[in-house]
C-alpha cells in the first residue's frame, strides 16, 4: 500500500462555483425588485341584485334621476324623481331651481350620485347642461340612464 501526499504541482479539477452564486443572487435582486412593480388592474365596484324584493323599494327612495323632456321648438323642461321643475317650464329659471333643489337634496346625503335620463330628441348639450348643474350642486358621481339601464338588463 503505497500513499502518495500531495506535493506535485499539478493542476486540480474543482469547479469554481462563485461565478454561478454572483449570478445567482443578481437573478434573485432582479426579480425582488420586477414582482411589487407588477401593473394591478383598477378596483371597481360592481352593484349586486338585491337578494331580497324589500331591499328594492328602500334603494329606489335614495336614488336621484333627473329626467329631461323635450318637445320640438321649446326650451326642454326637468323632472327630479317625477317632480317637475318649476311647474314644467324650462329655461334660465328652472336651470336655477333645478340647482336649488339639487343643493338642498345632497346637503345632508354622504352618498352624492345622481342619474340623468333624457328623451330621445334632447341634444346632448341640454344633458351636459344638467351634469354641469349637477356638479355645482357639489354631487360627486353622475351617470347617464340609457334604454337598456330602463330596460333593467
Amino acid at each position: 500500500m503505497a500513499m502518495t501526499t500531495g506535493g506535485g504541482g499539478g493542476s486540480m479539477a474543482d469547479i469554481n462555483v462563485t461565478p454561478m452564486i454572483d449570478i445567482l443572487l443578481v437573478l434573485l435582486i432582479i426579480f425582488m425588485v420586477i414582482v411589487p412593480v407588477t401593473p394591478k388592474g383598477m378596483d371597481a365596484l360592481v352593484p349586486q341584485p338585491p337578494k331580497s324584493p324589500q331591499a328594492q323599494p328602500k334603494t329606489i327612495d335614495r336614488t336621484i334621476v333627473v329626467q329631461v323632456f323635450y318637445q320640438a321648438g321649446q326650451v326642454p323642461y326637468y323632472k327630479i324623481n317625477e317632480d317637475a321643475v318649476n311647474g314644467g317650464v324650462g329655461g334660465k329659471v328652472a336651470d336655477v331651481e333645478l340647482q336649488q333643489k339639487l343643493t338642498s337634496i345632497y346637503a345632508n346625503r354622504a352618498e352624492r350620485v345622481m342619474f340623468v335620463r333624457g328623451d330621445d330628441d334632447v341634444s346632448f348639450s341640454y344633458i351636459a347642461n344638467v351634469i354641469d348643474i349637477g356638479k355645482a350642486a357639489n354631487v360627486d358621481h353622475i351617470g347617464l340612464m340609457t334604454p337598456k339601464i330602463q330596460a333593467g338588463q
